[in-house]
């Protein structure tokens, strides 16, 4: 075979099924292999990269949905068609709300197969291209995480935006993060050795709101016992964050309008114009052009704001992000609060990836918050997650002893001590090396991950995590190596 085509799996239990389907691709571009059981199946798929997997529901051993949900917990570049009887075609539309790609009734002809197939196929391949875009961009700036291409839209508007004065219009939903962006836009731009002053306008009431931003004189009104110098003041030099400004009533937005045509400030109370040179960045989570049709917010003032758009994507439009950040948010608590947790069992992953996230960052941070504050132990399991996101997992796989994974699952994390994923140099020479002793660049990563997929006993989704790389990231270049090695 073509060391070059991509590999298809065909996993099913009936010898005779599994033969037909594989003749029926014997013409297409691409290595077939076959497996009757689901514990082959994830052998197979933890170890070696597959580009397609053709998939019974119904094997002997296990049900084809937790399959799917192993597949999506490994980060395997993998398309998945699920194979189902006519009786089953419920199962297989859960499958597809799950990350199936497609799935085919039986009796199928070839033709549907073959078809269903190539479209998988193309679908791989441009997942695989965007993917590997996405690895070649920057990294996320400031305290954002994530690497998903709809954030990297996000991070390059923050860095076009962050060397001009422009004023940036974050909107998002709550808890998107976007104070976030904003404290990102500060730190990028050459104000970030001035002040970031951030004024919450939804948390401030509306008598009060003048002062806040722009300050008062000792006397100015009943309460007023001391001068005040105000959010905009305080703001000199550096960037003044109105979060929420949809919630600013029509009198506080004339007057915001005014300070930002003149860039003074009056204090309430107080005679004189001050000065002040702030940069402007405003963040609302409602549809502002909307708020300006139903008159609540003022037109002119809309456009005064509006001249970078910025809009932060939901968590659940941000792919494998959720993992990411969940991971993030575990090793900070767990080191806050002493405990041992260190990954999350795969099951949980699956259902973290399945949950819409309608609170987005700042409700995954809670759900891992709890879930440390109340649970010790290796991972954390489906049980330790509130019960709204149990629901979302279609199939749950049985709970395994002490909290461990599932059998047949590799611990999510880096290998234990003993099982570094690859050796620790030798002592370094005092002579820097010449230029014969210099290895190539690809060779010393082959070596790293050759050396992690050992350490970790053949699992690449392990050594991925050790490596603290994507597994996908592996899987092509072990693929890549596999097809250089058989073509030599």
């Amino acid at each position: 075979m073509n060391p070059h085509q991509p590999t298809v799996l065909i996993v099913e239990d009936v010898p005779s099924l599994a033969a037909s389907y594989a003749a029926f691709l014997g013409r297409e571009p691409v290595e077939v292999h076959t497996v009757s059981n689901g514990a082959e199946a994830l052998a197979f798929l933890e170890r070696r990269p597959v580009a397609v997997a053709v998939l019974d529901v119904h094997l002997p051993d296990m049900n084809g949905l937790e399959i799917l949900h192993r597949i999506r917990s490994f980060g395997a570049p993998t398309d998945v068609i699920v194979i189902t009887a006519e009786g089953s075609v419920k199962l297989a539309v859960e499958a597809m709300r799950e990350g199936a790609f497609d799935f085919i009734v039986k009796p199928f002809s070839k033709d549907r197969l073959v078809v269903t197939v190539r479209n998988a196929l193309e679908h791989r391949r441009l997942s695989d291209r965007l993917e590997q875009v996405a690895e070649q961009t920057d990294q996320p700036p400031g305290r954002l995480i994530g690497q998903s291409l709809a954030m990297q839209v996000v991070y390059r508007i923050l860095r076009s935006a962050a060397p001009t004065n422009a004023t940036v219009f974050i909107t998002g939903e709550s808890g998107a993060g976007k104070e976030l962006c904003a404290e990102a836009l500060h730190k990028l731009s050459k104000r970030s050795e001035g002040p970031f002053v951030a004024v919450n306008c939804a948390a401030i009431p509306k008598d009060l709101m003048e002062s806040e931003i722009f300050g008062h004189v000792k006397g100015a009104f009943t309460g007023a016992t001391n001068d005040r110098k105000g959010a905009a003041l305080h703001a000199d030099g550096g960037t003044l964050f109105l979060d929420e400004i949809g919630e600013m009533d029509l009198a506080m937005q004339t007057k915001l309008l005014r300070f930002l045509q003149e860039k003074t400030v009056q204090r309430v109370g107080e005679d004189m114009l001050r000065r002040a040179d702030v940069r402007i960045v405003c963040a609302t989570n409602r549809d502002p052009e909307a708020e300006v049709a139903a008159g609540r917010f003022r037109e002119d003032l809309f456009y005064r704001l509006h001249v970078v758009p910025l809009e932060v994507p939901p968590l659940r439009d941000r792919d494998s992000d959720v993992l990411l950040l969940a991971r993030h948010f575990l090793e900070l608590f767990a080191r806050e609060d002493g405990k041992a947790l260190a990954g999350f069992a795969p099951e949980v992953e699956a259902a973290m990836l399945a949950y819409s996230w309608p609170g987005n960052v700042r409700q995954l941070q809670n759900v891992v918050r709890s879930a440390v504050v109340l649970n010790d132990g290796p991972v954390v399991t489906l049980d330790m997650l509130p019960k709204t996101l149990w629901g979302q997992a279609a199939a749950r796989p049985a709970p395994s002893p002490a909290g461990l994974p599932p059998a047949g699952v590799p611990p999510v994390g880096p290998p234990q001590a003993g099982t570094a994923p690859f050796a620790a140099p030798a002592q370094a020479s005092a002579h820097p090396p010449g230029p014969g002793e210099i290895r190539p660049l690809e060779d010393v990563i082959r070596s790293a991950i050759e050396g992690a997929i050992d350490a970790c006993a053949g699992s690449i989704p392990r050594a991925a995590a050790a490596l603290q790389v994507s597994p996908s990231t592996i899987y092509r270049r072990v693929e890549g190596w596999r097809a250089d090695d058989q073509a030599k």
